[in-house]
């Protein structure tokens, strides 16, 4: 059955607004924004970290605050560049995707530091769209931010 127009607008528009997502979420990681990163997140929303022999998770307002703000002043000055960003619109306001991230140091001259990719869950807030849930897997990293 073919798509009407509006549909078709309506999933462009929101294709179009999860795709920012993540790059709002790097622009924010540069710009030491916090508050920004975490109100990318829908209010359960969690951040996921596995590899490096440590899986960590940080949900909620609070406890994302808690583990972004731990970020800042560290031994790493993360810089991300993602990639490769797929998703897929699962109906009902849910979606998900998929990009992969390399991190760049910017204390050591933007030495590369490691790679990996973040498997997102996304949902429809009000006229918008939050990350329910972001886990990042690490494919190689030379040392962890924080």
């Amino acid at each position: 059955m073919a798509k009407n127009i509006e549909t078709m607008v309506a999933e462009l528009a929101d294709r179009e607004a999860i795709r920012e997502l993540p790059i709002k979420y790097c622009d924010c990681v540069w710009r030491g924004d916090m508050t920004g990163i975490v109100d990318l997140f829908a209010a359960d929303g969690a951040f996921i970290t596995k590899g490096m022999k440590r899986d960590h998770t940080a949900s909620g307002r609070d406890g994302l605050l808690k583990l972004y703000s731990g970020l800042t002043g560290g031994a790493l000055t993360p810089r991300p560049y993602i990639h490769n960003h797929v998703l897929q619109l699962d109906g009902n306001g849910h979606a998900s995707g998929r990009c992969y991230v390399e991190i760049r140091d910017q204390q050591k001259e933007f030495e590369w530091v490691g790679t990996g990719f973040y498997d997102d869950k996304y949902v429809k807030a009000g006229d918008g769209w939050k990350f329910q849930s972001r886990t990042f897997t690490t494919a190689y990293m030379k040392r962890m931010p924080g």
